[in-house]
C-alpha cells in the first residue's frame, strides 16, 4: 500500500462522514495542513498522527506477518 492509497481512503471516508478537513483535524488532534498533506499522499507524514486520523475515522489497520519458510 502506498501513501497515496491511504490518502484516498482517508479522503473518501471523511467525505462519506460529511466531515471537513478542519473537522477531522480537530477530531484527531492534528492540523488541517496535516490532513491535506495526508490526503494528498505525502510520504513523510508522521505515522503516529496518521494513526490518530485513521482512528478518528473508525478505520482499522490489520498487520500480516510474513510466514516462515522452512
Amino acid at each position: 500500500m502506498k501513501p497515496e492509497d491511504i490518502g484516498q481512503v482517508i479522503r473518501k471516508t471523511r467525505k462519506a462522514l460529511k466531515l471537513t478537513q478542519s473537522d477531522l483535524a480537530l477530531a484527531s488532534g492534528t492540523a488541517t495542513r496535516f490532513i491535506s498533506d495526508l490526503e494528498n499522499g505525502k510520504p513523510s507524514c508522521h505515522l503516529g498522527k496518521t494513526l490518530s486520523v485513521l482512528s478518528a475515522l473508525g478505520i482499522h489497520i490489520d498487520l500480516t506477518l510474513p510466514t516462515e519458510s522452512h
